[in-house]
């Protein structure tokens, strides 16, 4: 079945609790977080102290989602703050592969993403050791923007690298994510979904994950 991953970004960040308590009794399978550094992506959002603090708030797995230069200096921190994934960018990694076995080696799984102008093709020499891809279908840095025409085929394109490479990869898409595209990426091969405003701007987030699996299903 489908994941589905609401992302912490576009919560109401003066309720946090009761917007994590909503989407946990709503059925969320893991919360993504999204760091930014101002710096890799134009804006800023959270790091290591806030994660921690919320980490007591539930038991779904944390899914970091590292927007940030240099994020070999920071996996300890986000590791000890409670994230169980931890996803680099292929073109933040000068040593992409070190970067990889360095988030393994502290016991949590390791994924990696692209910008949508960076090809699949990038992926193909760490497939083997990673946990979870993840393709942008926005360009990273704010959330509620619009699906990317033209990100279908790059997700099917992923799929079958990961499944002639390594199926046991989590294929995770984030970016324009609600009911309408939700099918056609699941059907492209995607088995997580991270979704932010359409979730966190529902006035009923329950609905809204359980119209994101009707769509999923249909997949």
């Amino acid at each position: 079945m489908v994941k589905i991953a609401p992302s912490l970004l576009s919560a109401d960040f003066s309720d946090l609790k009761g917007q994590i308590s909503q989407v946990e009794q709503a059925g969320a399978d893991w919360l993504h977080l999204d760091v930014m550094d101002g710096h890799f992506v134009p804006n800023i959002t959270f790091g290591p102290l806030v994660i921690r603090s919320i980490r007591k708030l539930t038991k779904l797995p944390f899914d970091t989602h590292l927007m940030i230069e240099n994020p070999d200096k920071y996996i300890e921190d986000f590791r000890k703050a409670g994230s169980d994934i931890i996803t680099v960018h292929v073109e933040a990694c000068t040593h992409l592969k070190r970067t990889i076995d360095r988030i393994k080696s502290l016991g949590a799984l390791a994924g990696v993403s692209i910008r949508p102008a960076t090809p699949v093709a990038r992926l193909n020499d760490v497939l083997k050791l990673v946990d979870l891809v993840l393709i942008m279908t926005v360009n990273p840095g704010f959330g509620g923007q619009s699906f990317i025409a033209g990100s279908t085929e790059k997700i099917r394109e992923a799929a079958e690298a990961i499944k002639h490479i390594n199926p046991r990869i989590y294929l995770e898409v984030d970016g324009g994510i609600d009911h309408n595209t939700a099918e056609g990426v699941a059907k492209a091969g995607a088995n997580v979904l991270v979704t932010g405003s359409y979730v966190f701007g529902s006035v009923d987030i329950g609905r809204a994950i359980s119209k994101l699996r009707e769509r999923t299903m249909i997949a």
